[in-house]
């Protein structure tokens, strides 16, 4: 495969046989990011745990101090006098049936689902859409919630979700390059250590 030069230059920047401690493989990952866009910064943790067994499942959310540097839309499904309360706390859309139509027919303009308790009958019946796009509301991401003006507050704050792939790696974005290495750091050390206290 042929790689640009830029890519070359950023590859002899790196020495892949030497193991980084966090703080100098931030600065390097600074130092590589070369594309005209601010480029996200992720981390990838393999734990050595088997998410076969469901005693070794991790997964949780956490707010990133430094937030994510993108903006986030939100979707709660809710009903009543809940729609208004969402909307203030600042969510991008709020209601039910209507938008659970709106998704079946192929509408996906936002980033994060959140739905009040009593609506998981109707969010349910997306689970096949919401589901494989990582989008499906969760107890244990915080994003089932009765205290929904929270929940949109988290998630507009930066709050992240972790969960392993079914290679049990965690894929997680701590920031933007242009974030700097403290911010990035900060935020890096606030997921490793959700991730350490989640691990079995």
């Amino acid at each position: 495969m042929k790689h640009g030069k830029k890519y070359q230059d950023s590859t002899k920047l790196v020495d892949t046989a030497v193991l980084y401690d966090t703080t100098e493989a931030i600065e390097n990952c600074l130092k590589t990011a070369k594309a005209k866009f601010d480029e996200t910064v992720e981390i990838h943790v393999r734990l050595g745990v088997d998410s076969r067994h469901a005693e070794q499942q991790v997964r949780g959310a956490v707010v990133l101090p430094n937030g994510t540097g993108k903006t986030v839309r939100v979707m709660v499904f809710c009903k009543g006098d809940k729609v208004d309360a969402a909307l203030a706390a600042g969510a991008d859309y709020a209601g039910s049936d209507e938008y659970m139509q709106k998704i079946q027919g192929g509408w996906m303009d936002f980033d994060v689902v959140i739905a009040s308790p009593d609506m998981m009958g109707v969010v349910g019946r997306l689970g096949k859409v919401l589901g494989p796009r990582g989008l499906m509301p969760n107890p244990k991401a915080g994003t089932v919630a009765p205290d929904l003006g929270k929940a949109v507050s988290e998630a507009k704050a930066g709050k992240i979700e972790y969960r392993l792939d079914k290679q049990n790696i965690i894929h997680v974005p701590v920031g933007k390059a242009s974030f700097g290495a403290e911010k990035l750091y900060t935020n890096l050390d606030t997921v490793m250590e959700a991730i350490a206290k989640a691990k079995p």
